[in-house]
């Protein structure tokens, strides 16, 4: 006689019997059920907690799952027993597993397929679906492939590991921090005060701080004495000073 029958068979006596009778027919199909409670948690392995743990969450599963099943109901047991089996496996990850925390919405709606998962599996007589879980719990089909998905918390991807693509590694995708980042402040804010400026004195800064040219040079170059490229150039520079000084006051507003 196959597991299946076995079961099936156990649970048609149980139906009968006494307390203390009943207590160790369930013991018995738990027994012949552990390898299917392994086999659930084979699934979850290798992601950051112990095969040997997962298994014992796994048989408490099947226990759960052997005292709530309803045989009354005509519906093969296996057909509950695997989604309470999983839902425990996923409960002891929510509880302890968690890499990355998703966000509490998403935790909470968790826990409550978990409790649903089981009772709809008896009602449809198969694993339901992502469909019926949103019609069952009343939330949006995106809330719960959401949930479903957020199994990729418990074990990021290490970014020593090489790529799909090739043997680049994920890390090697990363972004860096862009050195220009620290003057892009100040670049919006001297772009604002440059406009200000006419054509001979921008092109007096330019020829200076771009080009690297001597006061010699710029003279030569507007037509005017290296004495008078001095004067400019301060004068230049002190008025963008004083202004860049007037926006910065402007922009942080009164004192308190």
């Amino acid at each position: 006689m196959d597991r299946r029958q076995q079961t099936s068979d156990l649970f048609a006596r149980s139906l009968n019997a006494d307390e203390g009778e009943r207590h160790q027919l369930h013991d018995e199909i738990v027994r012949i059920n552990m390898g299917v409670a392994s086999d659930c948690a084979k699934r979850y392995r290798g992601r950051g907690i112990a095969s040997d743990d997962l298994d014992q969450v796994a048989y408490l599963g099947l226990v759960k799952a052997v005292r709530g099943f309803d045989p009354g109901r005509e519906v093969d047991f296996l057909v509950f027993a695997v989604p309470t089996i999983r839902g425990e496996l996923r409960r002891h990850f929510r509880d302890l597993g968690w890499a990355v925390r998703p966000p509490r919405s998403i935790q909470e709606l968790q826990g409550r397929i978990l409790g649903a998962e089981g009772e709809l599996a008896q009602q449809l007589g198969r694993s339901p679906r992502p469909s019926d879980l949103a019609r069952h719990l009343e939330v949006d089909l995106e809330h719960v492939l959401d949930a479903l998905g957020a199994t990729g918390c418990f074990s990021p991807a290490s970014l020593d590991l090489p790529s799909s693509e090739g043997d680049e590694a994920l890390g090697d995708r990363l972004g860096s921090l862009d050195p220009a980042y620290d003057t892009a402040e100040a670049r919006v804010t001297l772009a604002a005060v440059l406009r200000g400026l006419t054509p001979r004195e921008r092109r007096i800064l330019e020829l200076r701080f771009f080009g690297g040219r001597t006061q010699a040079e710029i003279g030569a170059d507007i037509g005017v004495t290296q004495m008078q490229v001095s004067r400019l150039l301060n004068r230049i520079l002190g008025r963008l000073r004083s202004q860049l000084v007037a926006n910065a006051d402007a922009s942080s507003g009164p004192a308190a």
